[in-house]
C-alpha cells in the first residue's frame, strides 16, 4: 500500500470525513466494476458496493480493519458479498434482467445469445476457486496488470500468473464442454 493509503487510512479511522470520501473515491469505481462484472445486474452492483463501504466504515476501529492492503481488503470484501448474494439468489428466484435496452444494432436473437453466453460465462466463473475468479475478473473485467493483482491478492507476480493459467484452462475446459466455445478460438 501507498504511504498515502497509509496516510488516508489512519485519517479515516479517526472518522476523518475527507479521509473517507478520498477512499471512497479512489476506490468506489473500481469495485462497482468488479462486481457489476462478477454479478451482471448494476443494482445489485451498487448496492454490494456501498455494503463494502460501510463494513469499512464498520470495522475502522476494530482489530478487524485492514492495516495495510486496503485495495486488496476492499476487493475480497466485495467479492465475500458477492458468493453471499448468489448463494441467497439460488434459494430464491431465478436472474433478473439486465437494465439495458437491446440497441439497434443487434437483433433481439443476437442479444439472446450474448445474453445467454455471458450468463454461461459468469456461471463458469463461479465454479473457478475464489482466487481464480477474482483474476480472471480483476484482469480481464478490470483490465489490471498481472502486478496490481499481485497487490491486490498479496501474492507473487508468478503465482498470480499460475492462478491465471489454470483459471483459463478450467473455463475453457467447462465452456467447450458445454459446446458454447469452440476449442479453435484464438485467446484474448
Amino acid at each position: 500500500m501507498t504511504t498515502l493509503d497509509t496516510q488516508l487510512l489512519e485519517r479515516a479511522r479517526g472518522f476523518d470525513a475527507e479521509a473517507l470520501g478520498e477512499i471512497y473515491d479512489r476506490y468506489s469505481g473500481p469495485i462497482y466494476g468488479y462486481l457489476y462484472r462478477y454479478l451482471g445486474d448494476a443494482a445489485q452492483a451498487e448496492d454490494l458496493t456501498s455494503e463494502v463501504f460501510l463494513k469499512l466504515l464498520g470495522v475502522l476501529n476494530t482489530p478487524r480493519a485492514p492495516r495495510d492492503q486496503l485495495q486488496a481488503w476492499l476487493y475480497r470484501v466485495a467479492h465475500n458479498l458477492a458468493i453471499d448474494w448468489y448463494r441467497q439468489q439460488s434459494r430464491h428466484s431465478a436472474w433478473t434482467l439486465e437494465d439495458r435496452f437491446i440497441s439497434e444494432e443487434d437483433s433481439p436473437a443476437e442479444e439472446l445469445e450474448r445474453r445467454q453466453l455471458q450468463r454461461q460465462l459468469r456461471a463458469a466463473i463461479r465454479q473457478l476457486t475464489p482466487e481464480q475468479q477474482q483474476v480472471i475478473l480483476l484482469r480481464f473485467g478490470e483490465g489490471s496488470r498481472i502486478a496490481e493483482v499481485s497487490q491486490v491478492l498479496g501474492k507473487s507476480e508468478g503465482s498470480v500468473k499460475i492462478l491465471q493459467h489454470r483459471a483459463i484452462a478450467r473455463l475453457r475446459k467447462l465452456l467447450v464442454g458445454k459446446g458454447n466455445w469452440r476449442d479453435d478460438q484464438p485467446e484474448s
